[in-house]
């Protein structure tokens, strides 16, 4: 059905970090020290993040020699590896339950984690005289923070709340309406013995020749074309019959065309014969181009060209030519430069009419069905 729409589906690629940390609680420091010289470590007992086992290898005195001076941490991964990790983390101390000084919080650039046992870390993570200082009790507390990347998966995701279903703009309609109801017109045309009621404002940002009558510097003579008539608030359209005016409107407030047998959805519709369709396309064309319809002249044309035959053709090409038409003037132009069908043709009233009015598109045509000689 016209202007259903589908309710929206949403899927997502996700690639997140777990993260967790674990508290390594250091009583008496001192011994630690004692007990473990440079190059020596004890670790920590195994913890859970991302659902990968972890560890943390404390060294009191440093990992190696030229680091005796500091701390250090590594972070290991304390399980067999099928499928390598990559993780960060993130080291900080507590002292006697105070927040950590800046100069002992350190993150590491992530690391791919391949082989049970491997550690990344900080090998001068803290300078131990400056650690020293801050110790209380001999004690403190290290803790780590472990981020580890999920492997990328795609999942389904439920419609946001904020996904709203957005309809096709109904604008054309509602203006539509407007036109039908008259509600607050303000300008009366008289046309073919019939009075028609718009909106000034409407009629003026559709055309520019509406614009200018109403508006601009044809206001004075379209006054006196309204004094003129036998009412005179009407403004008086002459060559033009009503059913074409009533068209005209109809497209100026909902920008399409108005379908065969009265349906004005801007879809086409039955009820009217390929003749009488094709008759309001020309009249309704003449009308466009009056009025400096640029979108209608062109609807139109593209409508006349699919009734080009041999009875319409002559009458079509005159028409185009009147109205600056290129693309329909070329249309007939390659119909009628089939010899069969320009026979078909000349035997129409509509070829008299183009050779009276227009005999220079006689000889355009003419020099399409006569050879060239370079």
């Amino acid at each position: 059905m016209a202007g259903d729409t589908t309710k929206p589906t949403e899927s997502a690629i996700v690639g997140s970090t777990v993260t967790g940390h674990h508290l390594l609680h250091i009583d008496g420091y001192s011994h630690t020290k004692d007990r473990l010289p440079n190059g020596c470590y004890m670790d920590s007992r195994p913890f859970t993040v991302g659902g990968h086992l972890w560890r943390i290898g404390y060294y009191p005195n440093g990992d190696v020699a030229d680091a005796s001076a500091y701390m250090a941490v590594y972070p290991s991964i304390d399980e067999n590896v099928i499928v390598a990790v990559k993780a960060f983390a993130k080291f900080s101390l507590f002292f006697n339950g105070e927040p950590t000084p800046p100069a002992f919080v350190h993150t590491t650039e992530p690391f791919v984690f391949s082989r049970k046992g491997i550690g990344y870390g900080f090998s001068k993570y803290a300078e131990r005289e400056l650690m020293e200082g801050s110790i209380v009790d001999d004690k403190f507390t290290i803790r780590c923070d472990v981020g580890v990347s999920t492997e990328l998966r795609a999942e389904d995701r439920p419609p946001s709340d904020f996904a709203a279903v957005v309809p096709p703009s109904d604008l054309h309609r509602h203006l539509g309406d407007l036109l039908d109801s008259k509600h607050g017109a303000d300008v009366t045309f008289q046309v073919g013995g019939e009075a028609f009621r718009a909106h000034r404002y409407v009629l003026a940002a559709r055309s520019p020749v509406f614009r200018a009558e109403l508006f601009g510097a044809m206001r004075e003579a379209t006054a006196a074309a309204a004094a003129s008539s036998s009412d005179s608030e009407a403004i008086r359209v002459d060559d033009m019959e009503a059913p074409v005016f009533s068209a005209l409107l109809r497209f100026v407030y909902t920008d399409a065309l108005p379908a065969p047998g009265g349906a004005d959805d801007g879809q086409a519709a039955g009820g009217g014969s390929d003749s009488e369709e094709a008759a309001m396309a020309q009249h309704l064309l003449v009308a466009a181009d009056r009025y400096d319809l640029k979108r209608l002249k062109l609807l139109c044309e593209d409508k006349l060209r699919r009734h080009i035959d041999a009875a319409s053709a002559a009458s079509m090409l005159a028409l185009a030519e009147q109205h600056h038409c290129r693309g329909l003037k070329e249309a007939c132009l390659v119909f009628l430069s089939s010899p069969a069908n320009l026979h078909a043709a000349m035997g129409s009233d509509g070829f008299e009419h183009l050779s009276r009015s227009c005999p220079g598109v006689i000889k355009e045509l003419i020099s399409k069905l006569v050879p060239r000689c370079d």
